[in-house]
């Protein structure tokens, strides 16, 4: 007779199963008339039909900035723009979960389903630029929520910051899980030429029916990787990143996706383990109680034997480099397949030189 729980109830077409309260910052945990979605689930169950479809809803946000300072010494950028707070793509294993805290909204559900949208954000970026105190430095895009998500197709707010910066030879560097990049291939394409762009496609796995459940609305992995071709042909500099790195869920596929990588032209990889901070660990934990309760031990077994015994590492450095025999093994594995695919991992370099501060009133120059 087998005595194991039943794993919890599965939330289709969502990354999390649940909505993981917020108490980091003293917030009230909320009643169940309180929240907008348990009520209209109360609902519906009250007059005996199915589940509520979990919409997505945008509000549109009017910050007074949109550079954002990275004060993090492991952390290879210094400011960004985040066009979005919350993220469609429902990846469950997201870093930038707990941000949707600071909101009084959940980590879980809330992330992927209660989304922020700034269409001020390329005007708000042109009078930054145009500060005489501004001094020019790569932009970074995607480092917390995905700039490309689905919303991106109805606002445009990426492709409005890189007109910004392309009219101002202002450096960016993009990371998305999203082929969507690809309807920017014009301004990318112009701004390889100038040594202004650098993209990285974050792939997980080979595993189309995986990824669905890892990342429920991102691209399908055939389409990340057909990206990072074109990409390629566009003669725009294209990274791979493989993260993160799941123990016993998608280790299986580095050497894969390298392969694949290099024979689309690619020339540089990397990888990151799996991290689990604040609210992300009990929602990964839910996770693998749905979709993998066979291995959800063995998994984060190996998660807590990198990190010290505990679910996650928060120290700079070690955080990204995390120690035991696990990571030593994904690393050689690492190594040994870009050297199998004669991958030779450059550093592209962006023009910083460039320069020019924009002109304001919202026309761009015409030459």
């Amino acid at each position: 007779m087998d005595d194991r729980p039943a794993p919890p109830e599965r939330v289709h077409g969502r990354g999390a199963q649940s909505d993981a309260v917020p108490t980091r910052f003293g917030l009230a945990t909320r009643e169940v008339d309180g929240d907008w979605r348990d009520h209209v689930e109360a609902l519906a169950a009250e007059e005996g039909g199915p589940p509520v479809k979990l919409r997505t809803t945008v509000i549109e946000e009017r910050p007074k900035s949109i550079l954002s300072f990275n004060r993090s010494p492991d952390i290879g950028f210094d400011q960004s723009v985040n066009a979005y707070r919350g993220c469609e793509h429902g990846c469950i294993y997201c870093f930038a979960r707990p941000s949707h805290a600071y909101h009084d909204l959940s980590p879980g559900l809330d992330f992927e389903t209660r989304l922020y949208a700034k269409p001020g954000a390329a005007e708000l970026l042109r009078a930054t630029l145009a500060k005489p105190a501004y001094k020019a430095k790569p932009i970074a895009m995607g480092t917390n929520t995905d700039p490309y998500q689905p919303i991106e197709r109805d606002y445009r707010i990426t492709r409005q910051v890189l007109e910004v910066c392309l009219d101002a030879r202002n450096p960016v560097t993009i990371t998305t899980k999203s082929d969507r990049v690809l309807d920017d291939i014009d301004l990318l394409q112009e701004m390889a030429e100038r040594k202004l762009v650098a993209v990285a496609i974050s792939v997980t796995t080979l595993d189309p029916r995986l990824s669905s459940l890892l990342e429920p609305r991102a691209a399908a992995p055939a389409k990340r990787m057909a990206a990072l071709g074109r990409l390629v042909e566009a003669g725009v500099p294209a990274h791979c990143s493989i993260a993160p790195v799941i123990p016993a869920i998608t280790d299986e596929f580095m050497e894969g996706i390298i392969a694949r990588a290099a024979s689309l032209g690619v020339r540089s990889a990397g990888w990151i383990m799996l991290r689990l901070p604040h609210e992300v660990a009990p929602l990964f934990r839910e996770w693998l109680q749905v979709h993998f309760p066979e291995r959800a031990g063995k998994v984060m077994s190996i998660v807590r034997s990198v990190r010290e015994g505990k679910d996650n590492d928060p120290n700079f450095f070690s955080r990204l480099r995390p120690r035991g025999v696990w990571p030593d093994l994904f690393r050689a594995r690492f190594d040994l397949a870009c050297k199998r695919a004669a991958l030779d991992r450059p550093r592209f370099e962006l023009d910083c030189s460039q320069f020019r501060a924009p002109e304001i009133g919202g026309q761009m120059r015409l030459l």
